[in-house]
């Protein structure tokens, strides 16, 4: 079985953001113990800023963007210092692993990717994976490494990701303020929970929280890969997580249809800044017949892009109707919106996102 694993900041540090040593050496332990029972194993790990934080002696997360990176460098080989040290004495080696968007939105870059972790994989080695802070900033990051963990499951056709929080899974409500929530043990593949609104990060040293592992969990669930989200201090945990006969945690089931990485990358992982809204008529196109859109059914732009960016699909009550790569930057879209193909120049194109580029969400209620 190949599993995807990933930890986050508020498990991997103390409140002060130094690294918990504990927490290295159980993950160590678990991901030993999976290895010796033939599982093949990749980490998705945060923490570096946290790191940083703790080594420079700054009291506090900062909020810009120069200092977040610098942080980011400094923390990072903490990181792998620590991995190095604790999967040592298992007789494990592990590799560091910085991805960025680019690698999973780019077809040959993804190629690449996926190429170094599977090759990784033969050789024995645990890969250590995570966002590269140091050189993205908030116009081309993740933002969080849930997302980064589900599509590297997708990547590498993972049986299972498992997303180790400071929460016992999904909950109805948020437990820390809710006495009488309840945890959710299991999510079915067309359950509504998957969309369910969550809290953004649960600490100051993380970047993530349950709206991000809902958000993963849903790539995953595409991808036709289960998915656990559990506590990353429960004894064991990582190896219950991936026994399916232990019931852990919340579980996510997978689909048995799956979307390509393409279309996964525009649904659920691309960051979306504007929107290109659209008439009744090329809703019901688009829903009903899958075409691509064109010029006449752009009723209006919301914010600027450039060619090839993702951007929201509404309606004319601003409903989300699909998402997509634009084929045309904003500024020449706004020339031609709503004009038929007749009424173009020659060589102007009246197409704005083709169907190929383009991901009806409403589909995948």
């Amino acid at each position: 079985m190949r599993v995807v694993a990933k930890v986050g900041t508020s498990s991997v540090t103390h409140p002060d953001g130094t690294l918990n040593d504990a927490m290295f050496t159980a993950l160590a332990s678990q991901i030993a113990t999976l290895r010796r029972a033939g599982h093949e194993v990749l980490l998705v790990t945060s923490g570096a800023v946290a790191a940083g934080v703790a080594a420079t002696g700054m009291e506090r997360r900062p909020g810009d963007v120069g200092t977040l990176q610098a942080l980011a460098a400094i923390g990072q080989s903490r990181l792998m210092e620590r991995y190095n040290a604790v999967f040592a004495p298992h007789g494990l080696v592990t590799a560091q692993v910085l991805l960025v968007p680019h690698d999973f939105g780019d077809r040959q870059q993804y190629l690449h990717a996926r190429q170094t972790m599977l090759r990784l994989l033969e050789l024995g080695v645990v890969p250590i994976i995570n966002e590269n802070d140091a050189i993205a900033n908030d116009e081309i990051r993740f933002g969080d490494n849930d997302r980064i963990a589900a599509l590297v499951a997708h990547s590498v056709a993972a049986d299972v990701l498992v997303l180790l929080t400071d929460q016992e899974g999904l909950y109805t409500k948020d437990p820390r303020s809710n006495p009488d929530a309840t945890l959710v043990s299991a999510v079915a593949p067309d359950d509504d929970l998957l969309s369910v609104a969550a809290g953004s990060a649960g600490t100051a040293r993380g970047s993530g929280g349950m709206a991000s592992k809902l958000s993963a969990a849903r790539i995953a669930s595409w991808s036709g890969i289960r998915t656990v989200i559990a506590r990353a201090s429960r004894e064991h945990v990582l190896v219950d997580a991936v026994d399916p006969a232990v019931a852990v945690g919340t579980t996510f089931l997978g689909r048995d249809r799956q979307l390509s990485a393409r279309r996964l990358w525009i649904a659920f992982a691309a960051q979306t800044e504007a929107k290109v809204v659209i008439d009744a008529g090329a809703v019901g196109a688009i829903e009903s017949r899958g075409t691509s859109l064109l010029s006449p059914g752009v009723s209006g732009i919301e914010g600027s892009f450039a060619a090839g960016d993702v951007v929201d699909v509404v309606d004319p009550a601003g409903q989300l109707v699909a998402r997509g790569a634009v084929a045309m930057a904003s500024t020449d879209l706004a020339v031609i919106r709503g004009k038929r193909a007749a009424d173009l120049g020659d060589g102007v194109s009246s197409l704005v996102i083709h169907r190929d580029e383009m991901v009806v969400l409403s589909a995948l209620r």
